[in-house]
């Protein structure tokens, strides 16, 4: 398990809780009520118009789950709101960038490679080392978190500026905005990144190191490297982040039966504009919630390939389950490792049947190619030439750029993550009970017996 002292948060972080929540009869109790929260938001922004596609629902039944079920202390709470009003501030960004450019929306979206393996199965690794191939795009952590630039005059200050030539008439005339090819003479790096959105993805990280000691170990944070793509999901509030980091079981229930469509056809405008701000050939996403929902990525994302790695189950599960238990001890006081085991290890094995599913219908298993985590692990390269051969094949140059960021990006920076079924009260039988089907597939494709 994560060593004791990696299980607690700060002694100052504790304090200030404490003193917070007895301040409570003066007034002091954040406040997450929808309304509340949008109009929060609109006063942040200057903006007033979320989207003709945009319901309330989901928000309503996330602020619902967290008052009665998840228990939050104030510095979750005061988290939960600012992270809400920029969930709502990145909508309503969106639409005013939608309006604007209308040629955003009339891209088509690139064709993708999609990790979708489970929680802690190399798929982080396996991103990133993808992320160094510049005909890929990928979403880094500060560009995930705030996707829509903050400036709403970001793109014309910088034109005067004589640093972008996005939106000459000559290039709109081109139809370089509208084109999902990759056009070599535009050049967005002067553009790309962006700075104020880089401060605030520093801030945050900074902010997790101190108040989860330990929290890097398990999973690095990098306000460089790519992140999951989840968060794009996370502005439709209908995604499996709230129930990773609260206790919010009924909402989670709710979910599940939900229609996932509006969240990921917003996702497909998001990545529209994304790829409309640095163009490349292909996208490279990640993130082990599209296990559920393959079909919607079809419907939605255009042409995609799935990438599943594959872990020992007994390993991933028990290695996510302490992360869970981090990311929860950030928002409340109140984390019970029974309470979280119970609930992922169920929804681990809903997650895979939903994917197993898909993949056994129709001819969609041959849209999917499957890694080992060991040999991702032992053998990268290897790995990697086997990804590489749907599409040619990897070039010298591109097998040596990997090498290089397999030798600057070492594993274990910072401590080693130690965990087991024992520390959740779990035993192989209680897995094998939700992932037995899997468990079985995985055996005969690898043939390990």
């Amino acid at each position: 398990m994560v060593e004791k002292s990696f299980r607690k948060n700060p002694g100052w972080f504790r304090a200030v809780n404490s003193i917070w929540r007895e301040s409570y009869f003066l007034g002091t109790k954040i406040k997450l009520e929808a309304d509340d929260l949008l109009k929060a938001a609109k006063n942040r922004t200057g903006l007033t118009d979320p989207g003709k596609d945009f319901f309330d629902e989901p928000l309503k039944r996330l602020l619902t789950s967290i008052e009665q079920e998840a228990n939050l202390h104030p510095i979750g709470r005061f988290i939960a709101r600012e992270r809400f009003i920029s969930l709502l501030a990145i909508r309503l960004r969106a639409e005013y960038y939608f309006r604007k450019y209308p040629a955003i929306l009339e891209q088509e979206i690139y064709p993708a490679w999609i990790i979708i393996g489970l929680q802690r199965t190399g798929t982080t690794k396996l991103q990133r080392l993808l992320a160094v191939d510049p005909d890929h795009r990928v979403i880094p952590s500060w560009e995930v978190i705030n996707p829509v630039p903050l400036d709403l005059n970001y793109f014309e200050n910088q034109q005067q500026k004589g640093k972008n030539r996005v939106f000459n008439t000559k290039d709109q005339e081109s139809g370089i905005h509208s084109s999902p090819t990759f056009n070599p003479d535009r050049s967005s790096k002067l553009i790309y990144p962006d700075p104020g959105r880089i401060r605030i993805a520093n801030a945050s990280v900074k902010a997790v190191k101190f108040m989860s000691p330990g929290f890097f170990a398990i999973h690095p944070i990098d306000t460089m490297q790519p992140e999951e793509d989840i968060l794009l999901l996370d502005v439709s509030f209908l995604s499996t982040t709230p129930e990773a980091m609260m206790h919010v079981p009924s909402y989670a229930s709710w979910l599940e039966s939900a229609d996932q469509s509006s969240a990921y056809d917003y996702a497909s405008k998001l990545l529209k504009l994304l790829q409309w701000v640095k163009p490349a050939r292909r996208w490279i996403l990640k993130t082990p919630h599209h296990l559920e929902f393959p079909h919607l990525i079809d419907k939605y994302f255009g042409p995609v390939r799935f990438i599943w790695p594959h872990r020992k189950i007994y390993e991933s599960v028990p290695s996510f389950l302490s992360m869970v238990t981090y990311n929860r001890m950030i928002f409340s006081s109140d984390v019970d490792e029974k309470q979280v085991a119970d609930h992922w290890v169920r929804k681990t094995g809903y997650m895979l049947e939903k994917a197993l599913q898909y993949r056994f219908s129709g001819n969609n298993d041959q849209k999917f190619l499957d890694l080992r985590y060991d040999d991702l692990i032992t053998d990268p390269m290897g790995q990697l030439a086997n990804i590489y051969n749907m599409n040619g094949g990897i070039s010298p140059e591109m097998t040596e750029a990997f090498q290089i960021h397999e030798r600057e990006n070492q594993t274990r920076k910072h401590g080693k993550h130690l965990y087991s079924l024992r520390d959740f009260g779990l035993t192989k039988a209680d897995i094998d009970k939700h992932t037995s089907h899997y468990q079985q597939f995985i055996s005969k494709k690898f043939d390990r017996g």
